[in-house]
């Protein structure tokens, strides 16, 4: 029986669907992991949970504190897997997520065994993500250089590693053309059979209940900052409420910082932008406007089966999956002709594309779709259609996944 090692952190995480499918297909399964909250038996797979022996420094030079905290993950890591190899283990295949420094010196402890990557993104110190909005520039004027060493842990693993795996052709083409010969696309996959359109579905949020029968336009991300166009989308209220007064706007996301520099106030980007936007609208229409911090799955499943107009905005980043789940359940949607939308979204064919910057763009073409419920219905159905051909999990991804596996293997 062939055994494969996964790493991550915060398993499964990525390997969520991938893991356990190979449970089924007779491998052996193992897990590293940091978070103690995922049970030593997942799925079927043995999750192994490590521990940090120590903190990071405060003494250190500011430009290494990131590095040196990936140092330590690798050591715990190292450690874990060195006890792993004294009780006899010995996996044929590892796949670690080499953004957190686990993968550092794997390939100390097992040298002959095959490394394979989750190629998640390269950080890019002009382009993508930093420096791209021009109202938000970099508050530390040495954050090139900080970029510079965040790639060094990326670099080494690169280095040792046997083949990488990235979902996008974006995220893929942001790492150095030396290592692409290592690399394969494909996507987690999204599970279209459960994740699908439901006329009937409803949601009750502050003891309402909503319906597809009501207006509903949604917003979601993990943490309402400007890297998700947080900001722009609150700029389109007031004249969206203006023009739609039966329209309800329902936003999800938490009010800390999932990827950008945190505010340099002790209010959250959330509240920041509330209290811009606030006396632009009217109490009546501001109750209409409606935050929600957290959602359990299925009901954040529900918000988008009754959603009429879905807004997706990112910087040059990675795609959340939170956009190819609102396509699979046929939301009509609005999103950035920012580079990675483009790869999945195409303007007028499955989406709305608008400029990111453009708050009167976004805001009008938020009140032409709220009033084209044909065009809601053909952008909704060719957004499922581009799923389920590039993107589905069982008939798509996994499959390939396997191939991809396989192909290591052998």
């Amino acid at each position: 029986m062939k055994t494969i090692l996964f790493i991550h952190q915060n398993f499964p995480a990525q390997f969520k669907n991938l893991a356990p499918s190979l449970v089924k297909k007779g491998y052996s399964v193992t897990a590293l992991a940091l978070q103690s909250n995922t049970p030593e038996h997942w799925q079927g797979v043995r999750v192994v949970h490590y521990s940090l022996n120590r903190h990071s420094s405060t003494e250190l030079h500011p430009w290494v504190g990131d590095y040196e905290a990936k140092v330590i993950r690798g050591e715990a890591v190292f450690r874990q897997a060195m006890e792993l190899k004294h009780q006899g283990y010995s996996p044929d295949l590892i796949i670690a997520h080499p953004g957190w420094g686990e993968a550092l010196f794997i390939k100390d402890v097992w040298p002959d065994t095959r490394l394979a990557l989750y190629g998640e993104l390269y950080y890019q110190p002009d382009n993508h993500s930093h420096g791209f909005d021009p109202e938000f520039p970099q508050l530390e004027q040495d954050y090139r250089c900080r970029l510079r060493l965040k790639n060094t842990c990326n670099l080494l693993s690169l280095e040792q590693a046997d083949a990488v795996l990235s979902p996008t052709h974006w995220q893929a083409s942001t790492f150095p053309e030396k290592y692409r010969n290592k690399m394969s696309v494909i996507h987690d996959g999204i599970a279209a059979d459960v994740i699908k359109p439901d006329p009937n579905a409803s949601l009750t949020v502050n003891n309402t209940c909503f319906t597809a029968a009501d207006e509903i336009v949604t917003f979601v991300n993990r943490n309402l900052e400007p890297h998700r166009g947080y900001h722009v989308f609150m700029r389109t209220l007031p004249l969206v409420l203006r023009r739609r007064p039966h329209a309800r706007i329902i936003i999800v996301g938490g009010d800390g910082c999932s990827y950008g520099a945190p505010p340099t106030t002790e209010k959250s980007w959330k509240q920041i932008f509330i209290d811009e936007v606030r006396p632009l609208i009217p109490d009546r229409d501001w109750q209409r406007v409606i935050f929600v911090d957290h959602l359990p799955y299925t009901s954040f499943l529900n918000l988008l089966q009754i959603s009429k107009v879905h807004v997706y905005l990112t910087y040059p980043f990675i795609v959340g999956w939170s956009l190819l789940e609102a396509m699979s359940t046929e939301c009509s949607i609005i999103a950035s002709a920012t580079e990675p939308v483009r790869e999945i979204l195409e303007h007028n064919k499955n989406a709305i594309l608008v400029d990111f910057f453009s708050i009167l763009d976004l805001s009008e073409q938020i009140c032409r779709l709220l009033s084209d419920p044909e065009l809601q219905i053909r952008l909704g159905k060719a957004a499922r259609k581009r799923v389920i051909a590039s993107y589905e999990l069982n008939s798509v991804s996994l499959p390939a996944q396997h191939q991809w596996i396989d192909r290591l293997l052998s």
